[in-house]
């Protein structure tokens, strides 16, 4: 059997190996760079840059402790290119394990007609077709928004704003507004309603007062209009470079006419990740669900056993999250910190937050259990460490561990995890 994949991001990358693991002739077509968004524009840039602001923010705290002389400036034109280096770097192993498995890879554009694909003058015939196009950065309709960058445009920059001006109140702006405030930038976000809406309040408020103090965030706030100077909005004009971090737009432009697409550009499937077209499957941001990369991997996985005639569908329940701040804070949703018995502890002194225990701020741990039976209800960790535990975390409760699980958990020691501790002492009720 031929299976076409057109996009060659976490999900489309995913998709291409798995069916070619099944004994299928695979050929994934890529228009740009093999990793997608991800990679060259998303998580993978802001992993590099918030190394950097940490390094910054840790220079400034030990020369304040007297135990270095200097603060080390940044020069932040070779950061930008060491990030695409980097990306480059990590593409060419991509492509490499792409290809190992069997996977032809065809760096062109795409055009679908009816039973096959266009590339350049080819026609490529296929029996089942997998999209995973991803997604692009929404533009909102605000006048003279086209005078604003977006996050593709951040690996590029040669220096650091003196002020930004960041659109937008979730993830994106949220991660943008720590590294920039790290390194220097007076910078303002300026939410349309509320700052890191679903976030728990207690949690939302550790971040603004201490993984964001030096940020100004201004919410219930409408823009006016963007100029080529800062922004408008009806309580005033402010100066500076403006960020648009507001979302993301699938690009299924290239399915329309061969498959149906909702209102907001997705490309619309069936938990078996089966279009109405009963040869195409989607996934990853494309379907204009969960905007996760792992998750997209598993979308990816799961459209090609479908393709394959494998069935198979991507359990959505309790999915881990992180937003990279100087400590991660991660979560899981959906959960209800609010249910049951509620319980919070700071973080521990230990690997990454050792220097920052004079000042108090270790990070915090909150826990949601039902002391009756031991079910966890929820949990959010903002801690050096919390990115990997709450993955694990998420995996064990779908599995079914109660608190009484923990009652023998023996930790790695030195560690910032606070959640074992929180867990073993609900155990004790």
């Amino acid at each position: 059997m031929e299976i076409v994949v057109i996009g060659g991001g976490p999900a489309g990358r995913s998709a291409a190996m798995e069916a070619s693991a099944l004994g299928e002739e695979v050929k994934l077509i890529e228009k740009d760079k093999v990793g997608g968004k991800c990679l060259h524009q998303g998580c993978m840039v802001v992993c590099g840059l918030n190394d950097i602001a940490k390094f910054y923010l840790d220079s400034q705290n030990y020369h304040s402790l007297g135990i270095t002389d200097e603060v080390s400036p940044i020069d932040f034109s070779k950061v930008t290119k060491g990030v695409r280096e980097t990306a480059t770097k990590i593409k060419k192993v991509l492509e490499y394990e792409t290809k190992s498995t069997g996977v032809e890879i065809i760096k062109r554009e795409a055009h679908l007609l009816k039973k096959s694909v266009k590339v350049g003058e080819e026609e490529i015939l296929y029996d089942k077709l997998i999209i995973g196009t991803g997604s692009r950065a929404s533009i909102p309709p605000i006048k003279g928004a086209e005078n604003a960058m977006t996050y593709a445009e951040i690996p590029y920059l040669k220096k650091i704003p003196e002020k930004l001006l960041i659109i937008g109140s979730g993830v994106i702006a949220t991660e943008f507004a720590n590294i920039f405030s790290s390194l220097g930038s007076k910078v303002k976000v300026f939410c349309r309603n509320y700052f890191l809406p679903k976030l728990d309040p207690d949690i939302r408020n550790y971040v603004q007062k201490n993984l964001l103090k030096n940020v100004d965030i201004m919410e219930k706030t409408s823009i006016e209009e963007i100029t080529t100077k800062g922004l408008r909005t009806t309580e005033g004009t402010w100066e500076g470079e403006v960020l648009l971090a507001t979302g993301l737009t699938p690009n299924s432009e290239v399915a329309k006419g061969m498959v149906e697409i909702g209102e907001k550009n997705e490309i619309i499937v069936d938990p078996q990740m089966k279009t109405s077209n009963p040869n195409i499957y989607a996934a990853g941001d494309v379907i204009g669900g969960v905007s996760n990369t792992p998750i997209s991997r598993v979308e990816g996985v799961t459209a090609a056993r479908n393709a394959c005639g494998i069935s198979s569908t991507v359990d959505y329940s309790l999915i881990p999250y992180s937003i990279s701040l100087y400590y991660d804070v991660s979560f899981f949703s959906p959960q209800n910190l609010e249910s049951g018995t509620v319980g919070t502890i700071p973080g521990s002194a230990g690997p990454g937050s050792f220097w920052r225990t004079l000042e108090g701020m270790t990070g915090l741990t909150k826990v949601a259990v039902d002391v009756e039976n031991g079910k966890i209800n929820g949990i959010t960790s903002i801690s050096p460490s919390s990115r990997t535990n709450m993955s694990y975390m998420a995996k064990m409760i779908r599995d079914g561990y109660k608190t009484h699980d923990f009652d023998d958990f023996i930790e790695v020691h030195p560690s910032t995890d606070a959640v074992y501790k929180m867990l073993r002492f609900f155990s004790k009720y």
